[in-house]
């Protein structure tokens, strides 16, 4: 019995340049936004507090709870409804 690891999807290089562009907006914004993240049931809402390039992970504020999430697995960046 083997076990599949399910695997993240890929993506071009355009693609996520253009997912960098939007977080680095909405960083310097400081507007609110709504992550799709692989992995993960419920997207990750609130503003981005930092951007670490050595750890490739976007910290996310929510209601004083800080929330680090890798980039690679950042698939959507929206904003709320």
């Amino acid at each position: 019995m083997t076990k599949t690891k399910v695997k993240r999807p890929t993506r071009d290089e355009f693609e996520l340049e253009d997912l960098a562009e939007r977080l680095v907006e909405a960083h310097q914004e400081e507007s609110e936004v709504v992550l799709a993240v692989w992995g993960r049931e419920e997207s990750v809402r609130g503003r981005i507090t930092e951007m670490d390039a050595r750890t490739k992970m976007v910290h996310v504020s929510r209601a004083g709870e800080m929330v680090k999430v890798p980039f690679m697995d950042i698939m959507k960046v929206g904003s709320p409804e």
